[in-house]
């Protein structure tokens, strides 16, 4: 806790001095001194406590009022020297302010970290005041952060044993014996504590931290939906986000019986947004938080519906929800911030930074605004100034080791090779945890590769999402594997990421961008997000166009011989209506192994197949992860390799229903493929030029 407010209250509410005879100044600047700092006016509370002082130098009750202001600032050195002018000043006597004094202190002490210091001060008021049940739980918060549990627990009984009625001891207990892991113990001390108060939220939710360890999902959603339901309890919140990830059905099916219980209150489709964003269901989000908004029209909700539609790369619909958040409350910088962020996702670099223009005033001594005005600047050309800002983020937050990345490479692009090195190797040196996703960057720039992608198969191995996915598009691009940076990338898009405008001009991705399935894949993807944005638009799918693709080919014999390419290798494929699979013989397939078009994990196992003239072979099978021609692009697609070394690449029916309709015009020297799909942006163009 780093403000001490709510000391104040205690003073005030508190009328007896425990039985003591005690003067206390009643003077006019001392009263209204105190009258503000209870108001929360701690500048006028400043101002009033000083003019006081200078007329009474001994005044130490308005030192320890004047601890309260320091202690709100965060001024600790100045709070603590108020606080032992108060103890030399006020009359010992008064052990109510001298408890409130020694036990500030304690606070003080705890936030500097020093837990020695914080002991002492607090058991001098336990010294004091005996049998104050607040001051052996703030005791046992001192011996609970130092992992002291069995002081921590000979605290919290004494405090059973000046109140046994009281919850304090009985939940810090059960906390102490969750951190053992002794979850039963746990378990029954938050029972308890849920017989002696039903209605005490907390008891609910540590009782769910528990079950969570116990990978007891159920138990544990039905408690944090208790917990949220009395007092929307900030730690039921925080577990109710993780159970997106372990129980979402649980935890969904326990929100929409709340939300349909009480159908007008904004709170339960809110929460419901909530776990569906965090387990990625961004089209169930965006319907959650959109019920939640049509409830209460807050700008909190439209910055999550906001946050949603960009995560879908809906971006007029993000940027819409966004600029009713801003009017809603145009002082809230995070609101600029996304502003800025869509913009730049759809390609609108100019009006991105100058939102990141306002956010930088709004937030002038945080590093991340230049960081981030700096990164838009790089991707639209403006080197200079992205070193610039780039720089200005590293004097203020030296440790954002991304700023040296870019700002190295930006240098390199300059011809800066020393300076470039330096931001390089500072990027590594600070990756103390070798956990960093930059780093493998910088050790590919200092021209270490094999570290670099061991580093980031280490990073995937540990946590494979869309993110460190995109990180290894970048890194493999960079590297010119482009076989292999664009199978990440076609992982980023399986797991949702569609921000087309940055992937468009990352200059990352320079090297991928030059490749023919580059832009096969990213068409394919661009559909796709078409028909799912005019879903979420309209609540239909996107029409489907009809399109024709001519694919040339040369006939030998009775069979047709068509140019492609299987996992980036130039060959030749014979479109065979015939057979029923894929098959490819197994020297074209050794052959692949061997210079890796092949990987080990495209073999699949085993089974038998059928040939156009109706014999059953067996044969390996093996997974083709990309198969192109003529502009078309298949995706795993399952062949057997057969043992005849002179066996053609046959693609037959398994391949061709996927392709939609075939004609063979032999006068043209043409196979024509017929196939549906939604209709795209660039054929609205066509239609309404």
């Amino acid at each position: 806790m780093k403000k001490i407010i709510s000391m104040f209250v205690w003073l005030v509410t508190t009328g007896l001095c425990w039985g003591q005879n005690v003067s206390r100044p009643e003077s006019y600047n001392y009263s209204r001194g105190v009258e503000a700092v209870q108001k929360e006016d701690f500048n006028e509370g400043l101002e009033y406590l000083n003019k006081e002082l200078e007329e009474n130098p001994k005044n130490g009750y308005a030192y320890a009022w004047l601890s309260v202001i320091r202690n709100h600032n965060e001024e600790y050195g100045r709070a603590i020297s108020a606080l032992d002018m108060a103890l030399k000043y006020i009359p010992s006597k008064d052990k109510q302010y001298q408890v409130f004094c020694y036990s500030s202190k304690s606070r003080v002490y705890k936030e500097l970290n020093q837990y020695d210091k914080a002991l002492s001060c607090i058991n001098r008021a336990i010294k004091i005041q005996p049998e104050d049940e607040d001051l052996y739980e703030s005791r046992a918060q001192l011996y609970f952060e130092q992992e002291q549990y069995d002081l921590a627990d000979e605290d919290y009984k004494k405090i059973i044993s000046l109140d046994a009625g009281s919850v304090m001891g009985y939940m810090g207990l059960g906390r102490n014996a969750k951190e053992r892991k002794d979850y039963t113990n746990a378990i029954e001390r938050f029972n308890y504590v849920v017989q002696l108060a039903p209605d005490y939220s907390s008891s609910y939710s540590f009782r769910a931290e528990v079950y969570i360890a116990q990978k007891k999902y159920n138990e544990a959603a039905s408690d944090v939906v208790k917990a949220l339901s009395i007092n929307k309890d900030n730690k039921a919140f925080y577990h109710m986000q993780q159970l997106a990830d372990s129980s979402l059905i649980s935890i969904t099916t326990r929100l929409k019986v709340e939300a349909n219980k009480a159908p007008t209150e904004s709170y339960w489709p809110y929460c419901l947004g909530v776990v569906y964003s965090c387990a990625e269901k961004y089209h169930k989000a965006a319907e959650a938080y959109k019920s939640a908004y049509k409830l209460d029209k807050n700008d909190v909700i439209a910055y999550q519906i906001a946050k949603t539609y960009d995560e879908l790369g809906a971006y007029h619909e993000a940027l819409k929800y966004c600029n009713e958040a801003i009017q809603a409350d145009s002082s809230d910088y995070d609101y600029v911030l996304l502003s800025s962020v869509i913009k730049d996702d759809m390609g609108e670099s100019v009006s991105a930074i100058e939102d990141l223009n306002k956010y930088v005033k709004m937030t002038a001594d945080s590093y991340f605004g230049y960081y981030r005005r700096g990164w838009v600047k790089d991707h639209s050309g403006d080197t200079e100034g992205a070193i610039e800002d780039y720089t200005i983020s590293i004097t203020l937050e030296p440790r954002y080791t991304y700023a040296y990345l870019n700002r190295g490479v930006l240098y390199n692009l300059l011809g800066e090779s020393e300076l470039a090195k330096k931001d390089f190797e500072e990027v590594v040196a600070r990756d103390t945890l070798k956990s960093e996703t930059h780093t493998p960057y910088a050790l590919y720039y200092l021209g270490k590769k094999k570290e670099a992608v061991d580093f980031m198969q280490q990073l995937l191995s540990k946590n494979p999402d869309k993110g460190l996915f995109y990180e290894a598009t970048c890194l493999y691009s960079i590297m010119g594997d482009t076989e292999q940076s664009l199978a990440y990338l076609t992982k980023v898009f399986e797991a949702g990421y569609r921000r087309f405008a940055h992937i468009k001009r990352d200059r990352d991705l320079k090297n991928l961008r030059s490749t023919p399935g580059f832009k096969a894949l990213l068409e394919k993807y661009e559909r796709i997000h078409f028909n799912e944005a005019a879903k979420e638009e309209t609540g239909t799918e996107a029409p489907l166009v009809t399109e024709v693709v001519e694919v040339p080919f040369s006939k030998v014999g009775n069979v047709y011989k068509v140019p492609c390419k299987i996992n980036n290798l130039p060959l030749h494929f014979i479109f065979d209506t015939g057979a029923s699979d894929v098959s490819i013989s197994n020297v074209e397939a050794t052959f692949m192994m061997k210079n890796d078009y092949l990987k080990s994990t495209d073999v699949m196992g085993r089974q038998n197949y059928l040939t156009a003239d109706g014999e059953i072979c067996e044969g390996t099978v093996i997974n083709l992860r990309t198969v192109n021609f003529a502009g078309l692009h298949l995706e795993n697609v399952k062949a057997s390799v057969v043992r005849n070394q002179s066996a053609p690449l046959l693609l037959g029916q398994s391949v061709l229903n996927r392709l939609g309709k075939i004609e063979i015009d032999n006068g043209k020297g043409l196979l024509k493929v017929t196939y549906n799909r939604p209709r795209s942006e660039s054929d609205l163009d066509t239609i309404n030029p």
